[in-house]
């Protein structure tokens, strides 16, 4: 998909950590250069996700991939991008025939098996999660670490997205060992100018990567 060539900082919404809200917080990545959008909920009604969807979907450009994660149902009806699905959500099969080959599909992954298979069943792009420790998920499992990221990259060549303990101490070892783009959730949405920190984000990846 050419729409992932801009793969830098990946944004996902997390609303119970987030001080300002999803929308304030969407637009704010925007501003900042942001080019990849999901929006993750578990605890709303499907007509709430729905309404919400539809209006940070509202907010990005043709060049901002929005995604939808695990619920193909509302991907469909906000005509996002794409849907981001995990190990125990819908297979990637169902989820594609459902879609059709003209929306991207994303699978979390946490290790080689898991990425070459992915690969083979035909998403676009995978997350490794989680790289390190992190608390924002308590189910997040062990960290993979750095060396896993290096060998998963040496053996697809899809764009792998890191996820998980990412700061923006530690990310330019994540884009060294083959990520296209992280994901931080914490570190972000926790802090008091989400704009100004995915600006940082976006200024060290783009740094490494040249």
């Amino acid at each position: 998909m050419n729409k992932l060539n801009n793969l830098d900082y990946y944004f996902i919404t997390y609303d119970n950590i987030s001080r300002n809200g999803n929308y304030s917080a969407v637009k704010q990545a925007l501003k900042a250069g942001c080019h990849i959008v999901q929006y993750r909920e578990k605890n709303k009604t499907l007509k709430e996700m729905i309404r919400e969807a539809k209006k940070i979907k509202n907010l990005c450009s043709d060049n901002v991939v929005f995604l939808i994660n695990d619920f193909t149902d509302v991907t469909i009806a906000v005509n996002a991008d794409g849907v981001h699905i995990g190990q125990d959500d819908t297979s990637v099969s169902n989820a594609r025939k459902i879609l059709g080959d003209d929306r991207i599909i994303g699978l979390t992954v946490h290790d080689e098996k898991e990425a070459v298979e992915a690969e083979k069943l035909g998403v676009d792009y995978i997350s490794l999660a989680p790289i390190f420790a992190t608390n924002t998920k308590e189910d997040s499992g062990i960290p993979c670490g750095l060396e896993i990221l290096k060998k998963i990259h040496d053996c697809v060549n899809i764009p792998i997205v890191a996820v998980g303990g990412i700061t923006k101490d530690n990310v330019v070892d994540v884009i060294r060992a083959g990520a296209d783009g992280v994901v931080a959730i914490s570190s972000v949405l926790n802090s008091v100018n989400v704009y100004d920190n995915i600006m940082s984000f976006i200024k060290i990846i783009k740094e490494v990567k040249n």
